[in-house]
């Protein structure tokens, strides 16, 4: 939901979302921005099926291809937007950070690295496109070395689980092209308590805003 809210999608403009899964964050783009659409592709056939099924629900214009970034098919080499989203897997393949769920463990360890990610999103977009990642805080580096020469106008907006806790995530926007300075941004908070389960612990009422409130993260 972070991720769809951060993209800077303006009505009737195309966006095409990597590794989409079950579609939330391409579908929260459609239902944010009249006149949007959206191609996502997805390497779980599983997954892709049931974000079929929840675009169909949903009526909006989600596309959905099946397959793998580092041998993608035609159709998805042939697309250019003006968008590229993506919550790329958080950890390299074989780090031990295992899911119960079997999907779940692919898409958190999946095989194609996070810079086939970076490389199929940029080859995506037109020229002045904005790509969205959301990514661990620690990869920043991997993802600013990948990104130059061909992406630029870096924006980066930590997200924080707590005010008194590292930010271990964050949303980074480049434009495909742009020569603007790279911009660290204030956290966004996630939640308002001390601890989870505290008496006042509830979202922030900026992410209640995004969360329930359907609002866009405008950094």
């Amino acid at each position: 939901m972070f991720l769809a809210a951060a993209a800077p999608v303006e009505a009737g403009e195309s966006v095409v979302d990597l590794g989409c899964g079950v579609g939330v964050a391409a579908l929260s783009v459609l239902a944010r921005v009249s006149g949007s659409r959206a191609v996502g592709i997805e390497l779980q056939e599983r997954y892709a099926s049931l974000a079929r099924q929840n675009a169909a629900a949903n009526n909006l214009h989600l596309t959905v291809l099946t397959g793998d970034l580092r041998t993608p098919p035609a159709d998805f080499r042939e697309l250019t937007a003006d968008h590229v989203i993506a919550n790329p897997p958080f950890f390299q393949s074989g780090a031990a950070c295992a899911a119960e769920d079997a999907g779940r463990d692919i898409a958190h360890r999946a095989g194609a690295p996070l810079a086939v990610f970076l490389d199929a999103g940029l080859r995506r977009l037109r020229p002045g496109g904005w790509l969205t990642v959301i990514q661990r805080t620690e990869r920043m580096g991997e993802i600013l070395a990948q990104l130059d020469g061909r992406a630029g106008s870096v924006a980066i907006k930590p997200l924080q689980a707590r005010s008194d806790r590292p930010a271990e995530r964050m949303i980074l926007k480049a434009r495909k092209g742009g020569r603007g300075p790279l911009t660290l941004h204030p956290a966004l908070v996630i939640h308002a308590g001390a601890h989870h389960g505290a008496p006042d612990d509830a979202y922030s009422a900026a992410a209640e805003a995004i969360l329930r409130g359907g609002k866009p993260l405008v950094f």
